[in-house]
């Protein structure tokens, strides 16, 4: 396309050169997709694929119909995670927001088990070897309003906002992990500029306005 290899989900403009094993290819003239962006409130038990296996329910289930085209999800969360998730019909713009390269900010609400000291926290922040590289949060700090649960050392639990610039596979989950300590609930907040609404019950969807979509 236009001299080089196109990638998956790039878009080619009006007039764009586009070849096949060097023939040029037309295309008749369409109407352009709409640009949607869907934020969803993702429960506890949903897989974010378009089929699964074991039976389980998908994300995909409760989506409505996009106008054109169907929706890409941005971010996966595992079966075990709430909270946002961001799909849209713009292959483009999905691929530009999960890119490495974008560092595309993400912000989980994490509870623990336990009550992780002070130097645990730092090394989260100066970095924790994981078998796929270094990792660490960019920001960690104490979730107000949470004063932990359970009368004894086993049951207490405390719980952080964490941020991070990565979406590497359980990376969140694995990061607590390397330091000791396990995950017992774990919530998205935030992917970029688009914060969970306050409003949005698990399970519920609502489109972006198209300005605000504009502007990722």
């Amino acid at each position: 396309m236009d001299g080089h290899v196109a990638q998956l989900g790039e878009r080619a403009e009006a007039g764009a050169d586009v070849r096949l094993d060097g023939a040029p290819l037309q295309f008749a003239s369409t109407a352009a997709t709409i640009r949607e962006v869907l934020i969803y409130h993702k429960p506890m038990g949903e897989v974010t694929t378009r089929a699964d296996p074991e039976g389980r329910p998908t994300v995909f289930e409760r989506l409505p119909a996009p106008l054109g085209g169907r929706w890409v999800v941005i971010g996966r969360l595992d079966v075990n995670t709430t909270g946002l998730l961001l799909f849209t019909n713009d292959g483009a713009l999905a691929h530009r927001l999960m890119h490495p390269s974008s560092e595309v900010e993400r912000e989980y609400l994490v509870r623990v088990r336990g009550a992780p000291s002070l130097a645990v926290l730092t090394q989260l922040r100066l970095g924790v070897l994981l078998e796929d590289g270094l990792a660490r949060f960019d920001r960690i700090e104490p979730a107000p309003g949470f004063g932990g649960a359970g009368g004894d050392s086993e049951a207490v639990q405390s719980e952080f906002k964490v941020i991070l610039h990565e979406g590497r596979n359980r990376e969140v989950r694995r990061l607590w992990q390397a330091v000791g300590f396990e995950v017992s609930r774990l919530t998205r907040l935030r992917y970029g500029q688009v914060a969970l609404p306050a409003e949005l019950r698990p399970g519920q969807s609502r489109l972006m306005a198209a300005a605000e979509a504009a502007r990722l």
